[in-house]
């Protein structure tokens, strides 16, 4: 009896892998290359007695214990051992993520994945693989794009390390960057991508005005250089969404009697509109200016771009409507009312 049960169980296990095949090796994959950066990430503590280490990156890491604390003790954010250790890359980008769209609909590809849910993008450790799907789904008249990533959470699963990249940043795009990935490990609701970096999104940029003006204060030079690079992000933000909804109304249009080149003729003409009109922007700094400028978007790009920011309107009216601005009550209604992975 114990033999087929045995026997009945490896069969079954087979059959799985079988047809999961893919699956499993993306999954070991992911697996080994997220594995490799945490055994070999140094502790942050050996790197502060570290006389080599330079002194304004050490500046750096205590910065990031500042906000992690901070995040704690004003936000609501879930106490993490993230963020301990430091990753050097040696200049060199080490994860990118692939984002699929219908060529006439902003509908995304999803690729799902047991527990966690479904995603409308995939992340690569390996660069030669990602070129690979990015041909196939090519193949397959997909728009595609591939975005270097800077950081990223195994959603309080693991100890995400400090990527050495990150250290380039000033203090408000760092404080931004540590906040939104602990937001993750707070409150990630399976099969909602759109809303969890909606969330994180709103949740990084007020918090590291918050943390701008508890460290440096509401006069000081590191709050007015992020208020003012946010200010030209807001514009870029609303020009974007109003240009999303452009194309979505356009491919609205089409239906199956258009010939494929005159699907292509009105969307490759909207998309040059939008480009052109995009460089009309009138920011304050030079950040997002030309921001097209080498580069031409397709519908991959605005679901990127829509997976972040389209419900940031939603987020600061309930944040401040509903709770008149406290941090900490919004993210206990939110960890109340959503079950996170």
């Amino acid at each position: 009896m114990k033999k087929k049960i045995f026997y009945s169980l490896l069969i079954i296990s087979s059959l799985i892998c079988i047809w999961q095949y893919e699956l499993i090796g993306y999954g070991l994959m992911q697996a080994r290359g997220q594995l490799n950066i945490l055994w070999t990430a140094k502790p942050i503590s050996e790197l502060l007695e570290d006389k080599n280490f330079p002194d304004s990156l050490k500046t750096k890491l205590l910065l990031i214990r500042e906000i992690k604390q901070f995040a704690v003790d004003s936000l609501g954010i879930l106490p993490s051992g993230s963020y301990e250790k430091f990753y050097d890359q040696q200049g060199k980008p080490i994860l990118w993520t692939l984002t699929a769209c219908e060529p006439f609909s902003l509908a995304a590809r999803e690729w799902c994945f047991p527990l966690i849910g479904c995603f409308s993008y995939k992340g690569f450790f390996d660069y030669q693989k990602l070129e690979k799907e990015e041909k196939e789904l090519k193949a397959q008249n997909l728009d595609t794009e591939i975005d270097e990533v800077s950081a990223w959470s195994t959603l309080g699963y693991l100890n995400d390390p400090i990527l050495s990249s990150m250290l380039r940043r000033n203090a408000g795009s760092l404080a931004n960057l540590i906040i939104h990935e602990l937001t993750h490990g707070t409150l990630f609701i399976k099969d909602d991508l759109t809303y969890n970096e909606n969330l994180a999104n709103f949740v990084g940029n007020e918090g590291a005005i918050r943390f701008l003006k508890y460290k440096y204060g509401t006069n000081s030079t590191e709050l007015q250089k992020y208020v003012a690079t946010r200010a030209d992000r807001t514009i870029l933000n609303n020009f974007l969404l109003k240009s999303a909804q452009k194309l979505d109304s356009l491919y609205r249009t089409f239906d199956e009697k258009m010939s494929l080149e005159n699907k292509n003729k009105l969307k490759n003409q909207c998309i040059k509109n939008i480009t052109t009109t995009c460089d009309t922007l009138h920011f304050q700094g030079d950040t997002f200016k030309n921001y097209f400028e080498n580069y031409t978007p397709n519908n991959a790009f605005f679901i990127g771009f829509l997976t972040y920011n389209e419900q940031q309107n939603t987020f600061e009216e309930e944040f401040k409507n509903k709770f008149g601005s406290d941090f900490k009550k919004y993210m206990d209604y939110l960890k109340g009312k959503y079950s996170s992975l």
